[in-house]
């Protein structure tokens, strides 16, 4: 698969569509790169459900243990991965099951086989760029 992310027509009628953002790995560290975009994310007006089982509660919001224990009445427009690039096919997989509009890795997260799994079903691939800095450059 030769990969290429979408244009940024896409991502501009992603992100004005988009209300809710699921985090896998966000942090609760405000030292931690996940920490400063889910801040960002909340900012710019978007809820951020925080996807880590060591937590409760980050940034206000409850904490799940995976996309699947989110309540199906919190529809997922978005899934931003703060994992390692060996790590996503199974959030690629989560994804698709639970009806997510995309799958986005952040900056340094690249796995082919994930983005494959979202494009067969049905899901905007985004791969190795941060969505904060997508969200500055397309919003402005």
């Amino acid at each position: 698969m030769s990969f290429a992310n979408p244009d940024d027509s896409t991502l501009r009628k992603l992100f004005k569509t988009a209300k809710n953002v699921a985090m896998v790995g966000l942090s609760p560290d405000p030292e931690r790169p996940s920490h400063a975009v889910a801040k960002a994310l909340q900012g710019n007006g978007y809820r951020v459900v925080p996807v880590n089982p060591q937590h409760g509660m980050i940034l206000g919001e409850k904490s799940y243990a995976s996309l699947a224990a989110i309540p199906a009445d919190v529809p997922i427009d978005i899934v931003d991965v703060f994992r390692r690039s060996d790590a996503v096919v199974p959030i690629a997989q989560e994804a698709v099951k639970i009806g997510a509009r995309a799958l986005w890795l952040q900056q340094g997260v690249y796995n082919e086989e994930a983005a494959a799994i979202a494009d067969k079903g049905g899901l905007i691939c985004v791969m190795d760029y941060c969505i904060k800095v997508a969200h500055s450059t397309l919003s402005s």
